[in-house]
């Protein structure tokens, strides 16, 4: 699951990414509407936070960007605005939320959780593949029923993998959804991360596996039965 955050105070842009990676979500930064809306165009976003006071304007002016681009996508506002009007305004505008600074690093990813949940309450329902069950709204995963705990880079890669089960998942969409836009990542470092997913599934008895499509990216499926002798 991919955060967009539109931030230009250095700072607190840093502190609210390293929180929100530690909960094992992917994000992209920016620190203008202009290049907020640059990887809008190129990438898919579950969430976006939201500054107002940004360096070429007015962060609402972005919503209806977004809202054209991803329907589904959650907005919520992040702004020293903090008057009965501003949050009026930006409620009114198509955010989903609005959280005043200074505000606390644990209260806003209750929020980002609670963003994420679908309207009225209802639950998305697990991915099962094989004996493999991938919880979105929880992003939990259990092998028959067990519970199995992947670090983070590796449950952000099954993720990415199990949305689009019986498809190859593009190396770029793999790299940027996992390690963000700008970071810098090691040649191999994805094919040692799928190596290590794999391996962890084959020993949990998934029934599932990951193929690789040379030159093009990775694919979960189904595990085909092994003939028998």
């Amino acid at each position: 699951m991919r955060i967009l955050l539109v931030e230009d105070y250095t700072e607190l842009a840093s502190e609210i990414a390293r929180r929100i990676e530690r909960a094992g979500y992917a994000v992209d930064r920016s620190d203008t509407i202009a290049g907020a809306s640059i990887a809008l165009d190129s990438n898919s976003y579950s969430l976006t936070l939201l500054d107002r006071r940004l360096p070429d304007g007015d962060g609402l002016s972005l919503i209806s960007h977004i809202r054209r681009l991803h329907p589904a996508s959650r907005i919520l506002m992040l702004t020293a605005l903090d008057s009965i009007d501003d949050r009026i305004e930006g409620l009114d505008a198509g955010a989903d939320d609005y959280l005043t600074k200074p505000f606390n690093l644990d209260e806003m990813m209750a929020r980002i959780r609670a963003s994420l949940r679908r309207p009225g309450g209802g639950r998305t329902p697990p991915i099962i593949i094989g004996a493999l069950s991938f919880d979105l709204d929880l992003r939990t995963v259990s092998v028959a029923n067990r519970p199995v705990l992947f670090l983070r880079r590796e449950l952000a890669l099954l993720e990415a993998l199990v949305r689009r089960a019986n498809c190859v998942v593009p190396r770029e969409r793999l790299l940027s959804g996992i390690y963000g836009l700008d970071a810098e990542v090691h040649e191999h470092a994805l094919t040692a991360l799928v190596s290590r997913v794999r391996s962890r599934l084959s020993e949990l008895g998934s029934g599932v596996e990951i193929h690789s499509a040379r030159g093009l990216g990775y694919m979960i499926a189904k595990a085909k039965p092994r003939p028998t002798t």
